[in-house]
C-alpha cells in the first residue's frame, strides 16, 4: 500500500471501533485507551514499529518531523503541555479516539459510568491542541 491507500484504510479502520470502551493502559480491541487506539490503527497499516514508547508522547515523538498546522483526514491531534491525549482526525471537522476514561477507568462498568468509548466529535471546539501530525507525509 502506498501512503494515500494506507491513511485511507486507518481511517475507515478506525471507524470500526466506534461505541468500543475505553480501558485504561488498554491496546486491544474491546479494550482501548487513547495511544492504545491509535497505535492499533498505525500498526495495522504498518507506519510504527512494534516497540518503543506507546504513550501518546511516544507516539507523537515518532512522527514529530511530520508536524502540520492545518490537519486532514488521518493526521494525529494531541492534546495538553505536556502531551497526554491523542486521536486521529477524520476529517476538517472530527476526530475519533478513546477518551472519557482515566487510570480508574479498567472495566465495562467503569466505562459505563465514565462515558468512556471509542467516540467522535469535533476536535476545533475542544481547548488544549498541542499540535497536529501527518503519520502518512
Amino acid at each position: 500500500m502506498n501512503n494515500d491507500e494506507k491513511r485511507f484504510f486507518a481511517i475507515n479502520y478506525a471507524q470500526k471501533f466506534i461505541g468500543d470502551w475505553y480501558k485504561w493502559g488498554g491496546d486491544v480491541p474491546g479494550g482501548f485507551d487513547c495511544s492504545g487506539f491509535v497505535l492499533e490503527i498505525l500498526q495495522a497499516c504498518g507506519k510504527v514499529p512494534r516497540k518503543f514508547d506507546t504513550t501518546a508522547s511516544g507516539i507523537q515523538n515518532i512522527f514529530s518531523k511530520n508536524i502540520v498546522t492545518v490537519p486532514r483526514d488521518g493526521c494525529l491531534v494531541f492534546y495538553g503541555t505536556p502531551i497526554i491525549h491523542v486521536e486521529m482526525v477524520l476529517n476538517d471537522e472530527l476526530s475519533i479516539g478513546a477518551s472519557g476514561g482515566g487510570s480508574k477507568t479498567v472495566t465495562i462498568a467503569d466505562a459505563i459510568r465514565d462515558k468512556a468509548f471509542i467516540k467522535v466529535r469535533p476536535f476545533g471546539s475542544r481547548a488544549g491542541i498541542n499540535c497536529f501530525v501527518d503519520p502518512f507525509k
